[in-house]
């Protein structure tokens, strides 16, 4: 049986380090399965079970463990399943999908059904939120509504605007020297305090153990998409390298009719959510009156 991982010691640290982040979260969580064509799906069940329903989706090569953590603004107002995205680390079958068609779309779909809903509201960053794009492709009617945060899928930049990470990943590959791997991710989080111990350790699990892959979601069909007229979020990095904001935001606002953007100015790919962004995300999701958000020249439509 093909595996995504190097070996049986690998996946069993990575697992472990999964066990360790979730028993850090501050509330109850659940494991939770359910079956797709595509293979076993795992998801977390937490925050408040009263609240509203949200899929959350982590980013690639990333577990949904370490996404909680980072995600724990989300537990007072939503009923959480957090989805171990098929094919990647994590407790999901290890069936690798095609990133540059849309079945990563379709297998979330049959999730959104397998756990009992017709339609759900939906959070996911970079990979998550391109699987979310490509999800609003083939079952536009299945999300509610959605935050796409530094989202893969929309117009992601050319392989060239990351190639300055290749070096030092090479050299850390050949040495496993921590400077290299850390040099690697600089890029992606701008400054060094933005990677943290969680994302570091994370990463280097994934790197040292798993079959990364590199492609990321394709961008999605404009035609396919706009069949989608359920209210988008989207938040781009002004620097982020892989989906830079100059280029997500204003396809964005070209291709989903019931869009709102925002720019997370002077961030990159990696970092750390404002208390005011966090508010933001929570009233858009629970559909409450909220400002304006765009403060990207040129307006929300």
């Amino acid at each position: 049986m093909k595996t995504i991982y190097k070996s049986t010691k690998g996946k069993e640290e990575i697992l472990a380090l999964y066990d360790k982040q979730l028993e850090r979260l501050q509330v109850e969580y659940y494991d939770k399965w359910v079956s797709t064509s595509f293979g076993k799906t795992h998801l977390i069940e937490t925050g408040n079970l009263s609240g509203v329903p949200l899929l959350v989706f982590h980013g690639g090569n990333a577990t949904t463990a370490y996404n909680l953590l980072a995600c724990d603004f989300l537990f007072e107002n939503f009923h959480i399943y957090a989805v171990d995205t098929i094919g990647h680390p994590g407790k999901s079958a290890e069936a690798v999908l095609s990133s540059r068609n849309y079945d990563y779309g379709k297998w979330a779909s049959e999730v959104i059904s397998a756990i009992g809903y017709k339609n759900i509201c939906c959070f996911g960053g970079s990979f998550g939120a391109g699987i979310l794009a490509k999800t609003m492709c083939v079952a536009p009617d299945k999300i509610k509504r959605v935050v796409l945060y530094v989202p893969a899928g929309i117009k992601n930049a050319p392989a060239m605007h990351s190639m300055s990470m290749m070096l030092p990943m090479i050299l850390y590959w050949i040495t496993h020297k921590d400077k290299w791997l850390k040099k690697c991710m600089l890029p992606m989080a701008i400054t060094e305090e933005n990677i943290t111990e969680d994302i570091y350790e994370t990463a280097k699990l994934s790197i040292n153990h798993a079959k990364v892959k590199a492609g990321m979601p394709s961008n999605v069909s404009k035609k396919i998409i706009s069949r989608c007229k359920t209210p988008v979020l989207v938040m781009a990095g002004e620097k982020d390298c892989l989906f830079p904001a100059k280029d997500v935001i204003p396809r964005a606002k070209q291709i989903l009719e019931n869009c709102t953007t925002f720019l997370l100015k002077d961030r990159g790919h990696m970092s750390n959510l404002t208390k005011e962004e966090k508010e933001m995300i929570v009233s858009f999701l629970l559909e409450e009156s909220c400002p304006n958000y765009d403060n990207y020249i040129g307006g929300t439509k």
